[in-house]
């Protein structure tokens, strides 16, 4: 390889990509269906309920073609006769029917995913079973499922279901995009600590592909760059497993953020959450591959 002695940049970078690494299928039906629509009327509003993706670049394309952020506390009388898309995290039981009412036409983007999921806890919830959500609070796919189960409890943690004090049999349910391990772990001590537990088996396949494919990458690299938003819980989740497996990982959301220690490896691999458009993945590998962000 050509190094440079001043600052020991390689020039001629392998890049190696996962096998899968991403758009999911849900996210890009969700940002298709939102620029269709702001295409097909371009004078009549369209709305997203939240940000379409946690990813700043992708957010920011949909902007450019009239697609505006709405907050899903904030549905008033700017909905009549808008466009709102219901994002693939999905939305509270009673949004769309507001939404209606206030005179907007509703495009329902949420991942069939969790549609499933949504209906589970409103099942377990008819039977009277107690509801355990696990996965990250506040994130928008686990509100909307807990409001298809008044009272449900999201934990994220083995301890924090160590502390949990609920009567009956007990339903759960996982965050699509959690690791296998995680639940597994939380599963694990619900089920020493109660006599009936039905785990849904809810994990998106997509995040156990972008899992594996990770693992895959970590034997073939000397270090990782992650790419997609600080705010995504797929991305942020392949971050920490880099971490996790002792190679040097860097989580970056475009080009600009690589560190010059990403640029001191021969051989660095490249893997992206599943709410990252495919040119920013593109972006970052040309980057890597010419030396400089």
């Amino acid at each position: 390889s050509d190094v440079c002695s001043s600052d020991l940049i390689i020039i001629d970078m392998i890049v190696v990509r996962a096998r899968v690494l991403g758009f999911c299928a849900g996210v890009r039906r969700a940002v298709d269906m939102a620029r269709s629509a702001a295409l097909a009327e371009p004078d009549r509003p369209v709305f997203t309920l939240g940000p379409l993706v946690h990813n700043a670049r992708a957010v920011a394309s949909l902007a450019e073609h009239g697609v505006k952020v709405l907050g899903e506390d904030s549905l008033d009388a700017r909905l009549a006769g808008s466009v709102l898309v219901i994002r693939s995290h999905g939305a509270r039981a009673e949004t769309a029917e507001r939404a209606k009412e206030l005179g907007a036409t509703v495009l329902d983007a949420t991942c069939p995913r969790v549609v499933a999921s949504q209906r589970r806890a409103a099942d377990f919830a008819a039977r009277g079973w107690s509801v355990v959500l696990v996965g990250d609070k506040g994130h928008g796919e686990m509100v909307a499922v807990a409001s298809r189960a008044p009272g449900a409890a999201v934990i994220s943690t083995a301890a924090e279901a160590e502390a949990l004090e609920l009567a009956g049999p007990i339903g759960v349910i996982a965050q699509t995009t959690i690791k296998k391990e995680e639940y597994e772990a939380i599963l694990e001590v619900l089920s020493r600590r109660h006599a009936v537990v039905e785990a849904a088996d809810s994990i998106c396949p997509a995040t156990l592909e972008r899992q594996g494919a990770l693992g895959e990458l970590l034997r073939r690299v000397e270090a990782v760059v992650v790419v997609g938003g600080k705010d995504s819980a797929n991305t942020g989740r392949l971050y920490r497993s880099a971490v996790e497996a002792g190679l040097p990982a860097w989580h970056v959301e475009e080009a600009a953020e690589l560190p010059p220690e990403a640029f001191r490896f021969e051989r660095v691999g490249l893997t992206a959450g599943a709410s990252t458009p495919d040119e920013v993945v593109d972006e970052v590998a040309e980057a890597l591959a010419r030396g400089k962000a």
